[in-house]
Parts: structure tokens; C-alpha cells; sequence
């Protein structure tokens, strides 16, 4: 082999390697960056994670709420455990804003519908636990769109209902509803097997007609739910409720007139009574969110109940 031939060959597998090595590198920083954005994704996911799980009222400088506030919980949406705001993440929001030693008032802002007869319970009930412990702390609440049903049985309970002359204010009462298929089985030639155990445990079964028996057994539950009701609402609003029975008939009003019945006492948004009423401009919110797990955790342990809710439907939401 000629030198000519022998220094092209060294030159063919120097170029070579040098391709090899530099394909290598480019291959390694192409790993190195899709590493570095793999990890700022991942950073941003726990980021999100964690912001969305951090409460409202989380306040990362120094904290001064010892200084004199007015505190503010929020109650939005339908009142039920796992689908909307459960409970104790009310309670416990009320409770953080009671304890704290700048606590001058609570307002609690109340945009709800109703929902949960044993959930709106749970929060008129601590709210009146409250007012007896902390009786220098006056709670009041200030009415958004509505504030109906299970939303007023907890609104009842404060010292004071503001509301905006647009607001929706009442819906005393409880309904139940479902559809009856037992006719359009017959006509479509489908024989239902049903089995049970205890005389009435198909009692309100959508597929089969619907006896004397249930229809008087489901009014006596509706009725009692409706006594308890009635009890806490007049227990709560006292001797401002006008004398009339439509108070508690399921019907809604506006606010205005809903003042006139007792059922309100002012026109007034969070601005007014914090300035007019309170006297006190600084707000804290002490609203609490539901963390993530709870509320997977609350999600299963509430498929029961909400299927029973939804075939019966059984609530302390308005028609409307």
C-alpha cells in the first residue's frame, strides 16, 4: 500500500472517530436537556400540587393577625361532604377564626343553594356552640346570590343577616323527587328481578310502583326533617320572624322583602358591615380548603349516601 493510500485511510478513520466522539456529546447535552426540563416539569407539578393544597388564609411573611381584624369564612356552593363544601371544612374554618386573639367579629359569606340536611346541622350547630363560648364575638352573615334552604339554616344561626336587594333568601322546607319507570318496563316487555331482605327495603325503588305505604312513610321523614327545620330557623331569628306561616311554606325571595318577613335584617355587603357595623376595615380570610387526600378519602367513604341522595332525591335544595 502506497503512503497516498495509507494516509487517506488514517484520515477516514480519523474523521470517523471524530464523528462518533462528537455524535456522543451531542447526544449527551441533548440528555442533559431534556433532564434539566424533565426536572423543572416535575418541580412545577409538586409546585402546583402544593399551592393547590395550601389553604386561602396561608400566609408565608410574619403573621399578624394578633392585631384587631374582622374575620371572614366563605361558604360557597352546595353544602355536602365530598361534591361540594362539607361541614368540617366550615367548622373548622369558624373555629381557627374564633380562636384567634385579634378576632374582633366573624362574617361568614354565604353563596349557597342549601344542600345537606345533616351537613347545614353540623354548622348551625357549632355556630351556636361558638357564640356561647365566645360571647364578646359577634357573627354575622353576608348573603352573595342565595342563601336558601341548608345555606339559611346555617345563616339563621348568626347574629345578623346582611343581604343585596337581588339576593335569594328563604326556601324553608325539604323535598324529595325521582321518577317511577315500573309502566315503561311493562310496555317494553322487561321483567324486573328484585330480591330483598326485610319487608320494606324496596321502599321508594324507582322500577316499582309506589304504595300508600311509601308515599305516607316518606312524608312522615320529610315532615320530621321539615320540624327540625322550622325549630332551628325560629330559634336562631326569634321574634324578628313576621307571624305567618309562608315563611316556612318553600318559597324564596327576593332581599327586601325577605327583610320584611323576618327572614333578613339590613341591606349590606362585607364593605358595609365591616366599616358601618364592625368599625374594624382589616379582613382576614380564614376560609379553609379541603386537602386533596381528605377529600378522596371523603369521596369514598360518601358513595353510599350520595347514591341514596340521588335515587330518592332527598335534599334541603330550593326548586328553582
Amino acid at each position: 500500500m502506497s503512503d497516498k493510500e495509507t494516509s487517506k485511510k488514517e484520515n477516514w478513520e480519523k474523521d470517523l472517530i471524530e464523528n462518533l466522539a462528537l455524535d456522543s456529546l451531542k447526544e449527551r447535552r441533548r440528555a442533559r436537556r431534556w433532564g434539566i426540563f424533565f426536572k423543572i416539569l416535575t418541580f412545577g407539578y409538586i409546585g402546583i400540587f402544593i399551592y393547590l393544597a395550601m389553604p386561602d388564609n396561608f400566609d408565608f411573611g410574619p403573621s399578624d393577625t394578633n392585631k384587631s381584624h374582622v374575620a371572614i369564612v366563605k361558604l360557597n356552593g352546595l353544602i355536602a361532604p365530598a361534591q361540594g363544601v362539607a361541614a368540617d371544612t366550615v367548622i373548622k374554618g369558624l373555629n381557627k377564626a374564633f380562636k384567634n386573639k385579634g378576632t374582633k367579629a366573624v362574617i361568614l359569606k354565604i353563596n349557597s343553594p342549601g344542600g345537606s340536611p345533616v351537613q347545614s346541622s353540623y354548622i348551625q350547630k357549632e355556630i351556636n356552640r361558638l357564640k356561647n363560648k365566645y360571647k364578646n364575638i359577634p357573627i354575622y352573615t353576608v348573603v352573595g346570590d342565595v342563601c336558601a334552604s341548608g345555606g339559611y339554616y346555617v345563616a339563621s344561626a348568626t347574629d345578623k343577616i346582611f343581604v343585596n336587594e337581588s339576593s335569594i333568601i328563604g326556601s324553608i322546607g325539604v323535598l324529595m323527587n325521582g321518577f317511577g319507570f315500573s309502566e315503561a318496563l311493562t310496555n317494553l316487555g322487561i321483567e324486573r328481578r328484585l330480591l330483598i331482605s326485610g319487608e320494606h327495603k324496596d321502599i321508594l325503588d324507582p322500577f316499582s310502583p309506589m304504595s300508600d305505604f311509601d308515599k305516607n312513610y316518606a312524608k312522615k321523614l320529610l315532615t320530621n326533617l321539615h320540624e327540625n327545620f322550622i325549630e332551628a330557623v325560629k330559634e336562631g331569628r326569634g321574634d324578628r320572624l313576621s307571624n305567618t306561616d309562608i315563611i316556612f311554606s318553600g318559597l324564596f325571595w327576593p332581599g327586601k322583602e325577605a327583610i320584611d318577613l323576618g327572614l333578613a335584617d339590613q341591606i349590606g355587603n362585607v364593605g358595609y358591615v365591616t366599616r358601618e357595623v364592625i368599625g374594624i376595615e382589616k379582613i382576614i380570610d380564614f376560609t379553609e380548603t379541603e386537602d386533596p387526600l381528605e377529600r378522596l378519602v371523603n369521596r369514598l367513604g360518601a358513595s353510599i349516601a350520595q347514591t341514596f341522595a340521588q335515587l330518592t332525591g332527598l335534599s334541603l335544595s330550593p326548586r328553582m
